[in-house]
């Protein structure tokens, strides 16, 4: 199996857990503006074809490094020359709102259920009010896991500091990268119902 390759280097950055979001656009920007395959429409084929490739391995890496889940996942692959294990244990300061997310899930797709159902004008008119209510607790628990991505990024920002020393506390990484896995499928969970609140 070959190394995966380093995302990190294409972007001439070093591996580390922290990159400041608007460098790493403006860096991606300036590459991208040399290797997109639009400045190579009088080339050859091959020429083409190369020019196509660098520039989805260029996207592939943006968005993977611009991404803390994402990026954090790739250090630690590159870092132990394997990926993260998967884990389904939830981290003991999160299982309240992993509850909190879990009863709020059921009782909107209760609602959406019954939403669904309805005919009368008359109970659609009625159900739209609870329709926001509903909107409003998922918006609720959505500040709740902005909150809690906000002080991952200060975790990752403690532990980039102590990185540029050499010490590389790769088994916290780790935790903040499960932890960031649940907050992102929390998310695309919520914000699903969140959407269908809406239609």
């Amino acid at each position: 199996m070959s190394a995966p390759a380093d995302h990190f280097a294409l972007f001439d950055e070093p591996r580390r857990p922290w990159l400041d979001a608007e460098v790493l656009k403006t860096k991606f920007l300036t590459l991208s503006s040399t290797t997109h395959p639009d400045r190579f429409h009088n080339a050859g084929d091959a020429e083409k074809q190369a020019a196509n490739s660098r520039f989805q391995s260029l996207n592939a890496a943006y968005n993977c490094l611009r991404e803390p889940k994402e990026r954090l996942q790739h250090l630690l692959t590159l870092e132990r020359g394997a990926k993260p294990a998967e884990i389904h244990a939830i981290q003991p300061g999160t299982a309240d709102l992993f509850l909190e997310i879990g009863q709020l899930c059921r009782g909107t797709d209760a609602f959406l259920a019954e939403k669904d159902r309805a005919t009368s004008p008359l109970l659609k008119a009625q159900l739209f009010q609870q329709a926001a209510e509903w909107s409003g607790r998922i918006a609720a628990l959505q500040r709740k896991i902005a909150g809690q991505r906000a002080e991952a990024d200060g975790a990752l920002r403690a532990i980039d500091a102590e990185w540029q020393t050499d010490v590389r506390p790769l088994d916290r990484l780790e935790q903040i990268f499960h932890h960031l896995s649940y907050l992102t499928r929390w998310q695309q969970q919520l914000q699903e119902r969140f959407v269908r609140l809406a239609l």
